[in-house]
């Protein structure tokens, strides 16, 4: 059963107090970002990036926490600068909560609640997933109320139902890996570097989707299941692509098995690719029938993913949708979705004092 998760009853819309400037700050797991917002426009997004979980095959906690603390000063500062605004401007302080790494959080959670004291600014905490959905009203055309998102990134995979800016529900999601964790750790048996979810879109554009198949799970109402594909890729590589079964009486050495991958490359991935994306949208087809919603929107970083993009706006066509899907500096995690939410929050009055806590899981 999905869980519902209900965000504010509130469908009257927000109120705001003539020009609003706020100020965001997004550090839930390996990117220091910064953006301010005038009036729901987004005048700079500034996101750095950490090249030093690269070596370790994934993101290390501490050295995130570490290289936030180190970055968190430049990259605001960068961020007032591209905007033409210093900090007397800014009205209210954004900033991810939760969910992330914990280290990560409290390093933008702690400089937002600094700020906001040594301002005497209002604090407004931000959902990281809520922000990804509503990364959908940044830029024009905007989808109408209500619509539905697909939430797709390394740890989520959701289906959101959003009746205006501060009132979403979860209607379907993973019951156990994302899609996103299902892309990298199919890139890792393919023996590809981290990260590896772009490499296997970009493998995947050169190659044959219909070469391999891999199963679909079958899932009941609208919720995600990737844990058996990404088996069944791990046992069709180890059967060098005779078999995708635990038991087989195929069997490869180690040697056979690199060699499959050398010589087949993009066309696994491509398999690998289209499975994903059919999962994913063969899901959000039945919400939409269900629901009678028309107005579609993708978020989170795998909503970056080209054949993810490509497939969705072919779907949508066919089923007569209004697709969305946001700029690609939106996609991934920046802190300019993190805006766009505080400047709603702060229209419903959803403010937090300086006791408010980041957290590594909540729900919304």
């Amino acid at each position: 059963m999905s869980k519902e998760i209900i965000i504010n009853s509130d469908l009257h819309g927000p109120s705001f107090p003539g020009d609003l400037t706020i100020l965001a700050i997004e550090s839930s797991c390996d990117e220091t970002s910064a953006s301010v917002c005038v009036n729901g426009k987004i005048l700079s997004n500034f996101i750095a990036n950490q090249t030093v979980h690269e070596q370790y095959g994934g993101v290390v906690p501490e050295l995130a926490s570490r290289a936030h603390m180190q970055q968190i000063v430049p990259v605001v500062d960068a961020a007032l600068k591209n905007a033409g605004c210093t900090l007397k401007n800014i009205d209210a302080i954004a900033f991810t909560q939760s969910p992330g790494l914990i280290g990560s959080l409290l390093v933008g959670g702690q400089f937002a609640k600094s700020l906001a004291l040594a301002l005497d600014k209002p604090l407004i905490p931000v959902h990281h997933m809520q922000a990804h959905v509503l990364a959908n009203l940044i830029d024009d055309p905007k989808p109408g109320f209500p619509f539905l998102c697909l939430t797709v990134s390394g740890g989520h995979t959701q289906i959101v139902l959003c009746e205006s800016p501060v009132n979403m529900k979860v209607i379907g999601e993973t019951m156990d890996d994302a899609a996103g964790e299902a892309f990298d750790k199919s890139a890792k048996l393919l023996g590809l570097p981290y990260p590896g979810g772009p490499l296997i879109d970009k493998y995947a554009q050169q190659g044959n989707a219909n070469r391999f198949t891999f199963p679909e799970p079958k899932m009941e109402g609208l919720d995600f299941s990737f844990s058996g594909l990404k088996t069944s890729i791990l046992y069709f590589l180890k059967n060098a692509g005779k078999s995708n079964l635990f038991k087989s009486e195929f069997t490869a050495t180690e040697t056979e098995k690199q060699e499959f991958i050398k010589n087949n490359l993009p066309d696994i991935c491509a398999s690998i690719q289209q499975r994903i994306v059919t999962i994913l949208l063969n899901k959000l087809k039945k919400a939409s029938l269900e629901t009678g919603i028309t107005d579609i929107c993708l978020a989170g970083g795998v909503s970056a993913n080209s054949g993810l993009r490509k497939s969705f706006e072919e779907m949508g066509k066919s089923y007569h949708w209004n697709t969305f899907i946001p700029a690609f500096q939106y996609c991934t995690d920046n802190a300019g979705m993190i805006a766009i939410t505080g400047y709603y929050k702060y229209g419903a009055g959803q403010f937090a004092d300086l006791s408010v806590s980041s957290t590594a899981r909540a729900a919304w």
